[in-house]
């Protein structure tokens, strides 16, 4: 059995983490500048677009959870930190597919322009401006879960490093480069 993840499963999982904090960071800074400027523009489809990848990224990451088996964590932890950790990766995987579909969709059924990596998306003939604006009350109801989630994941993880002493932190971590 192996020792850690997947050299694929961790480059995803750093890369979602970044995209992750670039998505949330770019909504943040929206307050910061004059609303319809360009500033605000620039963040709008930084935000889009990172979450649209995040979107990519975890619908990857599942196809590779189910294709390599997770490894063990040495020394083995208790039933109910497996069972904390597989809820918490859950609530996780759940939640970074359903904001970005969430995010995606209403800006689909508004009917009014809006891009991805500075493309244009296709909007629907017909907006539906009472059901995009739920999308859009949901997609912000749920986004602050994922402070939580993630500061949640981060702690968790450092507390197996430092208090626990085991592997969990290690599995994940890229492998040292071994200079020639």
């Amino acid at each position: 059995m192996r020792e850690k993840f997947a050299a694929s499963q961790i480059a995803l999982h750093w890369l979602t983490f970044l995209l992750i904090v670039v998505a949330y960071s770019a909504i943040e800074l929206r307050g910061f500048v004059q609303r319809g400027s360009w500033q605000g523009y620039a963040l709008i489809i930084t935000h889009f677009s990172a979450g649209a990848t995040v979107l990519v990224l975890m619908l990857a990451r599942l196809l590779l959870r189910i294709r390599h088996r997770t490894p063990e964590i040495l020394p083995s932890a208790p039933r109910w930190q497996t069972g904390m950790a597989h809820l918490i990766h859950t609530l996780m995987y759940a939640l970074f597919i359903t904001l970005p579909v969430l995010g995606l969709t209403s800006r689909y059924l508004r009917g009014r322009d809006w891009w991805l990596f500075g493309v244009s998306m296709p909007v629907a003939r017909e907006p539906r401006f009472d059901l995009s604006d739920t999308l859009t009350d949901w997609h912000e109801t749920l986004a602050p879960l994922g402070y939580w989630l993630v500061g949640l994941h981060a702690v968790a993880a450092l507390f197996h490093h430092y208090f626990l002493k085991d592997n969990t932190l290690l599995r994940m971590m890229p492998r040292p480069r071994r200079d020639q």
